[in-house]
């Protein structure tokens, strides 16, 4: 099993940035990708960001240019910069992770609002 913590979210306004963690503690032999999800009242959960074992990332056509994905691979931590954030930005994040190359996990969800 495998147990993600997320943290970052928040209030901020039109313009502003935040940065969210995920670590993953518990029983694997590796991490395949780790990324970032997002979900907005009414709308499908969506890929925002992730990155893949070896280095590659793939972004979100709408966040491209504004969030940047990262990963500590000692820690097991994914990390997710978003700037310049736009109301439209306003969801609930989630991390994921996927171990081996099918297994799938999700974090509980971190709001982030962008509004005046």
């Amino acid at each position: 099993q495998v147990q993600l913590v997320e943290s970052g979210g928040g209030l901020v306004q039109p313009g502003g940035s935040l940065r969210l963690s995920c670590a993953a503690s518990g029983s694997f032999f590796s991490i395949y990708a780790m990324g970032w999800y997002r979900q907005a009242p009414g709308n499908q959960r969506e890929l925002v960001a992730n990155i893949i074992s070896g280095g590659r990332t793939n972004y979100a056509d709408s966040v491209k240019g504004r969030f940047t994905i990262s990963r500590d691979n000692a820690k097991n931590t994914v990390y997710l910069q978003m700037n310049s954030l736009n109301p439209e930005d306003t969801a609930v994040y989630y991390c994921n992770v996927v171990t081996g190359t099918t297994n799938n996990y999700w974090g509980q969800g971190t709001q982030v609002t962008v509004s005046s």
